[in-house]
């Protein structure tokens, strides 16, 4: 079968997958002050970092356009997957949703699926991958869609950041649960339920956050030999290490993949935040 999985630039592909030609990413837009940022193959991570800590405003993102993914899925081919941040946190599925109906109306139907990760980072990456070995299996289109969406509701994303300051600031945490982390060094561990971003547990200093992040996860999942676990750093590549040798202390796994952030997720968990999903 032929096949093309699109993304959306939350989506962190590792670079070997970067150069995969089965992937498309279509990019968010990203603001600062008065300096918009494309999140496409020219964001430079050290930079825009510099850029948020030197402006005191929020930074915001744009979902991309409808017409952005119509014109993907006239890719010649037959099979399209598409995967979205949560809709509870950004526009982009909607978009995505719409971009096929505009395509449909002028072309007629095509195989696109559209589907919300319920996650971001380093759950949008483990999907792309699931689907990517069905589609490398020749599975039929309707019963890799049923997989796949089985897969994300079975996913696990959990995440520790060093600030909760932009999130806070775009409306996804309350202001206690900021004050908390900011003011006493309690780092909260945070998860997703059906999209929507939990506090499941919480340690005093990152160490220690990041370790009661891995137990949790483990203890989210039956069985951690069936599971691949995707770790997604920003600007923090020994941390990643650090998660990856404690989550290897309390399991073994399919696969371990470790990937960085891009614009969007760097926006989020900046500056030493990791999302793992498994």
């Amino acid at each position: 079968m032929t096949y093309r999985i699109i993304g959306d630039s939350c989506l962190d592909l590792t670079e070997a997958l970067k150069k995969d030609p089965h992937y498309q990413i279509i990019p968010l837009t990203l603001q600062v002050g008065q300096t918009m940022v494309v999140d496409d193959h020219t964001f430079n991570q050290q930079e825009f970092i510099r850029l948020m800590k030197s402006d005191p405003e929020c930074p915001k993102t744009a979902c991309p356009s409808p017409e952005l993914f119509k014109e993907a899925y006239g890719c010649p081919e037959e099979n399209i997957f598409v995967i979205c941040l949560s809709e509870h946190l950004s526009g982009t599925y909607n978009s995505a949703l719409l971009g096929k109906q505009l395509y449909e109306e002028e072309h007629g139907a095509k195989n696109i699926c559209v589907l919300s990760s319920h996650s971001a980072s380093a759950g949008e990456l483990n999907l792309a991958m699931y689907i990517q070995d069905l589609c490398e299996q020749g599975l039929a289109f309707q019963e890799i869609v049923k997989r796949a969406t089985a897969y994300r509701d079975d996913m696990k994303t959990c995440f520790v950041l060093e600030s909760l300051d932009y999130l806070r600031k775009n409306g996804r945490l309350s202001g206690l649960q900021a004050f908390f982390a900011t003011t006493l060094n309690i780092k909260p561990v945070m998860s997703a339920n059906s999209g929507v971003i939990i506090k499941v547990d919480q340690a005093r200093g990152i160490s220690k956050a990041l370790q009661r992040m891995c137990d949790y996860a483990v203890n989210a999942v039956e069985d951690t030999r069936e599971r691949v676990l995707v770790i997604a750093h920003c600007n923090c590549p020994k941390r990643a290490e650090f998660v990856k040798a404690e989550m290897e202390k309390r399991g073994s796994y399919k696969d371990i993949i470790i990937t960085e952030t891009a614009g969007v997720a760097t926006v989020y968990a900046n500056d030493g935040g990791i999302v793992i999903a498994l």
